[in-house]
Parts: C-alpha cells; sequence; structure tokens
C-alpha cells in the first residue's frame, strides 16, 4: 500500500503566507515528491487556528486514508492545534520554513512556533511509541527535500508490514533456537503475521507441475545464469521448487516465505532449494528466507520497501580483523543483481560433502557482490529492535567460501566510523541472531529512521574491548 501524506497548513489569520506563497510552494514540492516515490498527498480542506479546527483538520485527512500528518507552519500557528493533532498518536511531522527577509518585521515566525509545537507535542505524547519528525526549511532547499525523502522512505517501510503475511514453511531449521519468534509480539510491534505451512505443501506441489511449465521456467534460469556441473535431475528439482514457492506465496497472499531447507527436503524430494530462493527473489522480488528466518523476511520487506530492491541475507561469516573487513556469506539464496561477475548455478558445497555421493543436493547461486557502499541492517528481538551498519564491498586476498559472498569494510554507524573488531563484538553481546541483509547503497539512516517509527529499540554499535561484556 502506498504512504499516504496528510498535509494540514496551518498559521494565525495572516496575509503574510499568502503574499510569500509559503503553502502552494509547499505543495508544489510536495506533489514533485509524491509522483517520485509513489506517494499520495492529501491535504486538510482548511487552515486550523484552533483546536477544534486542527481537530477536523486530522479527520479529513483520516478520512482520505492518511498514514501520516505533516502540519506545515506557513505562518505563526497558536499551540493547541500542535497540542491537538498530537493526541491522535498517528505518525506526525512538523514543518517550518525560514524567513523569507531577515531585516525588519518579522513575516512569519515560523521557526519559534515549530519550537514551540515540538516542546508541546512532548507533554502529550509518548514520544518513543509514537515519534514525532521535525522539519525546518524552504521547499527548494536539498537538504529538507532528502530530509522529508528519508522519512517517507522509512515511514513506506513501516506501512508495508502493517498487515504483511510470512507463509513459514517447514517451521524452523533443527536447533536455531535464535530465530524463534513470537507471533504475538510481531504482530504487537509491527502488524506482521506468521502463516505455518507444512513442508507437504511445498514438496506435493513440486510433483504437480506439468513437464512444459517445468521446461520453461528452467529455460529463464539458465538463460540468467549459467550451470556449472549441476545435473539435470537437480536442475528440474530446483524449478519445480521455484513454482512451488511463487504458488505457496500466491495462493496464500503471503507477501514473503521462509522455509526450512534443511535437512526435510534432502531426505524428500532430495535436493537443496537455494537457487530457487535466489530466482524468485531476482524475478518475483518474493523475499524467501532460509532456515525458517522469520525476522530475515520481515528485514527483506522492510528493505524492499525502502529501497525498491532486496538485498542479500547472510552470515557474518568470517572476520579478518587484520584487514579490517568481514566476509558475509551464505550458501544459498541472494538475487543475482547484486553480483559484480556473471553468477552461475552450482552444487551446494556443503550438504552431501564427505559423503559417497560428494555435494549433489544442489543448487545454489554462486557469485561475489559489486564493488561498493553497503548497509548491513537485521530487524531483531521479535521485531522489537533493529541493526544497522553502513559499509563498503571491497577487495580481498581471498574471494571467500562459494556461494553469495563479499569482502566488507569501512563500517560505519551513527556514531561514526566503526572497526570489524567493533562490529564483532556489537553482534556478539547484543546476541543478534545470525543472519543480516545486506542491500547496495548507504540505507542506515533510513534504516534506522524506520526503526524508530515503529518504537524499534536501537542496537548500537559497541566498542571492542578486554574482558567480560558490562550487560
Amino acid at each position: 500500500m502506498a504512504l499516504t501524506i496528510g498535509l494540514i497548513n496551518a498559521s494565525l489569520p495572516s496575509y503574510f503566507p499568502k503574499k510569500h506563497g509559503v503553502f502552494d510552494a509547499a505543495r508544489a514540492m510536495l506533489d514533485e515528491l509524491a509522483s517520485r516515490e509513489g506517494l499520495t498527498i492529501v491535504e486538510a480542506p482548511d487552515i486550523p487556528i484552533d483546536g477544534a479546527d486542527a481537530r477536523r483538520a486530522v479527520d479529513a485527512c483520516l478520512a482520505k486514508g492518511a498514514d501520516f500528518i505533516l502540519l506545515l507552519h506557513g505562518g505563526f500557528t497558536m499551540g493547541d492545534v500542535a497540542r491537538e493533532i498530537a493526541r491522535y498518536n498517528i505518525p506526525m511531522g512538523v514543518w517550518s520554513t525560514p524567513e523569507p527577509v531577515l531585516t525588519g518585521d518579522v513575516q512569519l515566525n515560523n521557526f519559534v512556533s515549530l519550537n514551540m509545537s515540538m516542546s508541546i507535542v512532548r507533554g502529550v505524547r509518548d514520544l518513543h511509541k509514537h515519534p514525532v519528525q521535525w522539519y525546518h526549511g524552504a521547499p527548494q532547499d536539498p537538504a529538507l527535500q532528502a530530509r522529508l525523502t528519508q522519512s517517507f522512505r522509512a515511514l513506506s517501510a513501516r506501512q508495508a508490514l502493517l498487515g504483511a503475511r510470512i507463509g513459514m514453511v517447514g517451521g524452523l531449521a533443527p536447533t536455531f533456537y535464535n530465530m524463534e519468534v513470537s507471533s504475538d509480539r510481531l504482530m504487537r510491534a509491527l502488524g506482521v503475521s506468521v502463516e505455518h505451512i507444512d513442508i507437504h505443501g511445498m514438496t506435493g506441489r513440486m510433483r504437480g507441475f506439468a513437464p512444459d511449465a517445468v521446461a520453461d521456467e528452467l529455460a529463464l534460469m539458465t538463460a540468467a545464469a549459467a550451470v556449472d556441473g549441476v545435473s539435470d535431475a537437480q536442475m528440474d528439482l530446483t524449478a519445480r521448487a521455484a513454482l512451488a514457492l511463487r504458488a505457496i506465496a500466491r495462493d496464500g497472499h503471503n507477501d514473503a516465505l521462509t522455509v526450512s531447507d534443511w535437512p526435510a527436503l534432502q531426505a524428500d524430494p532430495g535436493m537443496h532449494p537455494g537457487a530457487a530462493f535466489s530466482w524468485l527473489e531476482e524475478v518475483d522480488r518474493l523475499p524467501v528466507a532460509s532456515e525458517g528466518d522469520i525476522l530475515g523476511a520481515v528485514t527483506q520487506l522492510a528493505i524492499r520497501a525502502m529501497t525498491g530492491k532486496l538485498g542479500c541475507l547472510l552470515d557474518m561469516t568470517s572476520p579478518d580483523l587484520e584487514n579490517d573487513q568481514i566476509l558475509m556469506w551464505h550458501g544459498g539464496g541472494g538475487p543475482l543483481y547484486m553480483a559484480g561477475k556473471a553468477p552461475t548455478w552450482i552444487n551446494h558445497p556443503m550438504i552431501g560433502r564427505g559423503t559417497p555421493e560428494g555435494p549433489i543436493f544442489g543448487a545454489i547461486a554462486d557469485y561475489e557482490f559489486a564493488e561498493g557502499d553497503v548497509t548491513v541492517v537485521r530487524v531483531a528481538r521479535h521485531g522489537e529492535a533493529q541493526f544497522a551498519i553502513a559499509g563498503h564491498v571491497g577487495a580481498h586476498a581471498q574471494s571467500g567460501f562459494t556461494g553469495c559472498r563479499g569482502w566488507v569494510g569501512d563500517f560505519s554507524s551513527r556514531t561514526g566510523p566503526c572497526t570489524a573488531a567493533d562490529i564483532v563484538t556489537t553482534v556478539m553481546e547484543h546476541g543478534l541472531e545470525h543472519h543480516f541483509v545486506l542491500v547496495p547503497g548507504n540505507w542506515r539512516s533510513t534504516f534506522e529512521e524506520f526503526g524508530a517509527w515503529c518504537a524499534m529499540q536501537p542496537l548500537g554499535v559497541l566498542p571492542a574491548h578486554d574482558g567480560l561484556p558490562s550487560f
């Protein structure tokens, strides 16, 4: 669902906002931003000057589907306007525009009004559970537009999770206790529901597809990436797995899936579905989290809403503290667009390893990430906490393990640069679940703002240290 912004223009009776074109310029900028970001703008019909007017303005916006109220101080606004709007507990922003002239009589007095409004809302609203963001700048100011855009993308991620459905195929991978999620707490925190689907719901569907449908899917897959050593029988099973999971998501109205990809699927039908995960993430933009990782799928949904892309679900696999890098890797899953060079379909390198049959339970995607800035994020603790760092995929003397992978360094958090040792300390001492989503670009601030709108606890970076952690 597209985010709907409810705009309320506010001012005491004054000709100055009209004289300086405050409301018209603001609306024109918001319309352009909405067109670019896929948003909807609705506007209150009147300019509120007191509390009763403010309630009518909010009700009018809510009746038109507003998910966020943006209170624009076009001129000085009495405190009861902000006070009454804040009582609704809908996500809210307060914006003031700068003075048009800086000599003579004050024209708008908007910044003082913004200051007053922000201090008033603190008195009537729990700002942890129901945040309020402030904005100050002219409509043509690039910094203001960037700040608004970040908020709208963060709010779009929040909106995407409200009512989202995760299909959990086969439950958790054995003993992955750290990925257990309370469905009640997840629903309460983010509005996400979980549907449990027996693994036979997948394997039964896999057997039911006509050979022509399987061949057509397989032709698309092999056109996108070359097959390297995977048997025809395993590629056939991979295409069937993709078709089955697509059908499960469609028929169950699931926005994302998790799959217990081992060990049941190796027993029947005798395969690993990692390549099917990659394929669905690449062509359907359907998050498919391995090993029953519900919060990994939730993280992917949030990333997709704010960036338009899916990331790659990864383990933080091997720290190289001497080179200040960490290998982010997983043996299965990951959309193909993230490859720096042409990806290939290969046999899963681990399942079957050391047996007489060898690693025959294919297939997975094999590639190294393209170099460039990335963000590593995780929704954690039943949807009640979040972790985010920025980094850079760079060169390393070793290519990393077979699968989807890349060496990440040049880390930074909201408090500034940090080291690989800091990140390792943070992951261990916060007890973060061991899957992270890596997505190209620097989205750290946007993800953190998304977390704030959802009242998540921020899990900040902990400096590396000696001795026991201080819990």
